[in-house]
């Protein structure tokens, strides 16, 4: 596994978000301690669902063999999109800021930020990681598209969590449930308004971060 992780390059990567998820889960920890309360240990749990998807790509990325397989490797495209939006959902907990906590606002909001940007992280490094194995089958172009697209995805996929309390796992728990509800929203779109400025504009946030990382992070490997 250590081999394979140097030999994909993921080895660093993997070391440095180890170290910023150890920090977040010190944080929390740190909170539990000094206020008495488990108000945002949630965000642990939050963070793990970020990890998923990286995870599923690092592993495609240190298995050749899979890699030459297309139903593997778009398989594994719709396991990663049913937990791709976990990763920039974490954002939406900044919603849970109040000035009534038992801890500085100002402290909540860092530990809040810790956690998302973490998340965040993980979204991303798992989308690049994505658009190098897809190299194999589409064109650069069709790749940036594929990429926006799911972006936008992951946007629907955080306001059906945040909002109507979907998650992950539901897909196998309440799908018929779970589809109506989406079914609906594409259906019959101006009824649902909320959903689609969600959608629109957090989508539009995501793509400025997400192409602003990639844009650092080509220019520093060059």
């Amino acid at each position: 596994m250590l081999k394979q992780l140097v030999k994909t390059n993921q080895f660093q990567i993997s070391l440095f978000m180890g170290v910023l998820s150890f920090f977040c889960f010190a944080l929390s920890l740190f909170r539990v301690e000094i206020s008495g309360t488990r108000h945002f240990l949630f965000l642990n749990w939050n963070l793990f669902l970020a990890f998923v998807p990286w995870t599923f790509t690092v592993i495609l990325a240190m298995s050749p063999n899979l890699q030459k397989s297309r139903l593997a490797v778009f398989g594994m495209l719709g396991v990663w999109l049913l937990f791709f939006p976990n990763a920039s959902y974490i954002l939406t907990d900044l919603f849970h800021l109040s000035h009534s906590s038992s801890m500085p606002i100002w402290f909540d909001l860092v530990l809040i930020l810790s956690f998302a940007w973490t998340g965040l992280l993980y979204g991303f490094l798992s989308l690049w990681n994505l658009e190098e194995l897809m190299e194999q089958f589409l064109s650069r172009r069709a790749i940036t598209l594929l990429s926006v697209v799911l972006l936008f995805i992951s946007s629907f996929g955080i306001y059906i969590g945040r909002y109507l309390r979907w998650n992950s796992w539901d897909i196998l728990h309440h799908p018929t449930k779970l589809m109506g509800d989406i079914g609906d929203r594409i259906i019959n779109p101006f009824d649902h308004t909320r959903t689609w400025g969600v959608t629109v504009f957090m989508g539009l946030f995501l793509t400025m971060l997400y192409f602003t990382f990639r844009f650092l992070r080509k220019n520093r490997l060059n």
